[in-house]
């Protein structure tokens, strides 16, 4: 009887990195402007395998081994750490274009989970390889030290968020920051679903269910944004940014 032929990982050949790399969002990191044909070649042979998870699966959990940065090319992650009292924890939301697994770097370890909230797919990108390769080509690695330090500039924004922001103000600054996430990945900033809970939008703003409930509901009645279910519509944009930009004059 004739065995099953054995499943490969798909690799991406040069021809194809370079249409689908100049389509994605994620090209920043993977494709950086100025890449010789060579480089574009080196770069190829380390981002070879792409990984598609179902909404709920872990692409990593928290004491797992780094070896990989993951570049979302489709989909909406979370991460969260588990604390001392056993709760989930939410520390990020993440979608298409941006990097996770930079955690694992400084301990060789994931120190959190991530998880799909919704089908995804991510280019598996070697770190081992990715470093060297970074230190032959001084673009890639400066695109790199640019996605890094926008990882710190996020964490700072998140600890001012959650230390001087009241819990109404707090919800405005997670939908404004989404709007323009979305916005710079050419989608609507005034229109978009919300891919996490509003248990999950609690956990990572520091808020109760209840809080994020009536959050939302005293926006719409006053008119700044329409919700149904998970969707929403900012209807005054400018209104949202008002009540930010009064809190940081107070």
């Amino acid at each position: 009887m004739k065995a099953a032929p054995v499943q490969h990982p798909p690799v991406i050949k040069l021809h194809v990195l370079k249409d689908a790399c100049a389509q994605c969002s994620a090209r920043e990191l993977c494709l950086p402007l100025g890449l010789s044909d060579d480089e574009l070649q080196r770069l190829d042979e380390i981002v070879a395998t792409r990984q598609k998870l179902k909404r709920g699966e872990h692409l990593y959990r928290y004491g797992d081994a780094f070896s990989a940065i993951y570049a979302i090319k489709v989909g909406f992650f979370k991460t969260d750490v588990i604390t001392e009292d056993g709760r989930d924890h939410v520390t990020g939301f993440h979608m298409n274009g941006e990097i996770l697994g930079m955690d694992g770097i400084s301990g060789d370890a994931y120190t959190c989970n991530a998880i799909a909230l919704e089908d995804s797919e991510v280019c598996v990108i070697s770190f081992s390889d990715l470093e060297h390769l970074a230190t032959l080509i001084p673009t890639l690695q400066r695109h790199f030290h640019r996605v890094m330090s926008r990882e710190i500039v996020r964490d700072h924004g998140i600890m001012m968020l959650l230390g001087t922001l009241r819990a109404e103000e707090r919800l405005v600054a997670f939908l404004l920051n989404l709007s323009q996430r979305y916005a710079a990945r050419g989608y609507s900033p005034t229109e978009f679903h919300l891919r996490a809970t509003r248990d999950e939008i609690g956990s990572y703003l520091g808020l109760k269910l209840e809080t994020v409930s009536r959050g939302l509901s005293q926006l719409q009645d006053s008119g700044l944004i329409v919700v149904q279910q998970k969707y929403i519509q900012i209807t005054a944009i400018d209104g949202l940014k008002k009540m930010l930009q009064h809190t940081q004059t107070c």
